[in-house]
């Protein structure tokens, strides 16, 4: 053997020690570990399949019910509005009535104290046309003449008894004339205090029917966020079940990645040796292939953990930060969790692969494939005016795993195409 290459054996001998690698004679073997079957790894990735189909149909029933309780929020808000105008028409109909009434009973001793000036002043004429009838005159008594002293003076005394006369009937006809005035009014204010009264009985009614339907509408409404809630907590459960499934996919897929690793491992090391022998190259370690899974079991271990605006690390959730704006109405700055990058970040760090939090960095950080390409383990994206406002992880069969917005949780969904960018990246 040369010098040369005895030297290249001795440092290759020295960097496959370095790096953990048996070489015959060289140290102990490392033992293989645990490789799942094929049949293993199949019959989880049906469970896992099942449960994702289960949380999907039941993703479509709670939207459905969320739909329908949106409509139903609406229609209690509508139903409340009715039922206050109710309640302002018949405070309005009540004050209308109470008016109507006072004025009705102004107007009836208004015609009240006209009759009785009436029967006062008619009284004064009876007795004053008796008066004259006894005198034996039909203006007065005939003593008003009895010691007049000429003539001219018994006209002057006739002329005054006409117009005392005429003065009595005058007044009598005024009196009869208010009489028949306040009585009118009186009865048109009895009339204004019965459809006054009409109207209160109609507003009451419109409020008691009004208030029913308010109620009927709060009822359907309750009974409506009872079955989210219980759609919830069912999909809750599914999801747990998935995400335990995935985990123990993903464990059987570490493990048959790590014996891939063992056995690559192996195979160099096989390869090293016989370099040492032959003096040919020493060959670098090669990819497994397996990254997507251990990302999208990442992403998919943390269903269900509440929405943080700026929340997520590499290590996994984390507190989030003020925004100035939505984000502090939901408390996020007090919350631990993901926003929609942070969820990336985290579930591609499970492969080694380093993202900035920032969606917009994240769309520009791998390959770029049409929408109509995307696969499994993609990255896409929403963008509103051209900029990237959302990143959720692709699943296959058109649904994602996303944190969506402040006051949600980390969910599986069908992928909404609505403002999709129209390129998946894909970084495996």
């Amino acid at each position: 053997m040369s010098r040369s290459r005895g030297m290249r054996r001795t440092a290759t001998i020295t960097l496959l020690a370095a790096v953990g690698l048996a070489l015959p004679g060289i140290g102990a073997a490392v033992p293989p570990p645990p490789n799942p079957s094929d049949a293993e790894l199949n019959a989880g990735r049906a469970t896992t399949q099942s449960m994702a189909g289960a949380v999907g149909e039941l993703a479509n029933r709670l939207a459905e019910t969320e739909s329908r309780l949106v409509g139903l929020q609406a229609q209690v808000e509508i139903k409340m509005e009715d039922a206050n105008k109710a309640r302002v028409d018949l405070g309005r109909a009540e004050r209308a009535y109470d008016d109507a009434r006072q004025a009705a009973d102004a107007a009836g001793a208004e015609a009240d104290g006209a009759a009785q000036q009436i029967e006062q002043q008619r009284k004064r004429l009876d007795e004053f046309a008796a008066s004259s009838y006894r005198q034996g005159s039909q203006v007065g008594s005939i003593t008003a003449f009895v010691g007049a002293k000429d003539p001219q003076d018994v006209l002057d005394r006739a002329v005054f008894l006409d117009a005392i006369s005429e003065s009595q009937l005058d007044v009598l006809d005024d009196l009869e004339r208010a009489r028949v005035d306040k009585a009118n009014k009186d009865s048109l204010a009895r009339a204004a205090l019965h459809d006054a009264d009409a109207k209160r009985a109609a507003a009451d009614q419109a409020r008691s029917a009004a208030e029913t339907a308010e109620q009927t509408a709060i009822t359907a409404q309750s009974s409506q966020v009872e079955q989210a809630r219980r759609l919830e907590a069912d999909k809750a459960g599914v999801e747990v079940q998935l995400a335990e499934a995935r985990s123990h996919v993903a464990g059987l897929e570490a493990q048959r990645d790590r014996y891939a690793s063992w056995q690559a491992a192996k195979q160099q090391e096989e390869a090293a040796a016989q370099a040492v022998h032959t003096g040919a190259p020493a060959v670098g370690p090669q990819p497994t292939g397996r990254s997507v899974e251990v990302v999208i079991g990442r992403a998919l271990s943390q269903l269900g953990v509440q929405y943080a605006w700026g929340g997520g690390t590499s290590r996994g959730p984390s507190r989030g930060i003020r925004d100035g704006g939505v984000a502090d109405t939901f408390g996020d700055y007090a919350k631990v969790g993901f926003d929609c990058s942070g969820l990336m970040l985290y579930a591609f760090a499970g492969a080694g692969i380093e993202l900035d939090h920032y969606s917009g960095y994240q769309y520009q950080s791998g390959r770029r494939v049409p929408v109509s390409q995307m696969r499994r383990g993609d990255m896409l994206f929403w963008q509103d005016g051209g900029r990237i406002h959302h990143v959720a992880l692709y699943l296959g069969d058109g649904r994602m795993v996303e944190a969506p917005y402040s006051g949600s949780r980390v969910r599986i969904t069908p992928v909404r195409y609505g403002g999709l960018a129209p390129y998946a990246v894909r970084m495996l």
